[in-house]
């Protein structure tokens, strides 16, 4: 009788244990802006040079981030010119009732990309060295659209400095 008694306990013990309820995330996608590998670099006129990374951390309540087709829905828009440009965030399928997922976005960015030169006041032509205008600053303005046309929130990121060499 006594073996009874334990042996429902532990299964007890173990189904209180191994049920864990899904996360309580909205279901329009939240992100949080985690930072970047460094915020100086030297306009883009080189190839191969360093990329900067943004790393930006996710929320999603009914799990549906990414597109089959790698459609855009990772936007990135320029403080200086409002130029705006896409990445495509991978397929998450979705799984299960649970669908609440979180994680990790890191966007790669060629510093060699054309938009990443320097803007002057003086309509002096981008990329170009300047000593009158040694740095050009610039913030990147983030959201995310998720499968089901759902927006998340805007995060900016911290100043990025350019070198006008």
């Amino acid at each position: 009788m006594n073996s009874i008694k334990y042996t429902i306990l532990l299964v007890t013990l173990f189904l209180g244990f191994g049920c864990t309820n899904p996360p309580d995330y909205p279901d329009e996608p939240v992100i949080s802006y985690v930072g970047m590998n460094s915020n100086t670099f030297i306009q883009g006129v080189q190839q191969n040079g360093p990329e900067l990374q943004i790393v930006v951390s996710f929320t999603d309540g009914d799990g549906d981030i990414g597109d089959e087709n790698n459609a855009a829905n990772f936007f990135l828009t320029d403080s200086r010119d409002n130029f705006q440009f896409t990445r495509s965030v991978p397929f998450v399928p979705e799984q299960g009732t649970g669908n609440g997922i979180s994680g990790e976005i890191t966007v790669r960015i060629n510093t060699s990309f054309g938009h990443f030169c320097c803007f002057y006041p003086t309509g002096q032509e981008p990329c170009t060295p300047s000593t009158q205008f040694p740095t050009d600053t610039l913030t990147y303005s983030i959201h995310m659209v998720d499968r089901s046309g759902k927006i998340s929130n805007t995060v900016v990121t911290e100043p990025i400095y350019l070198l006008c060499q």
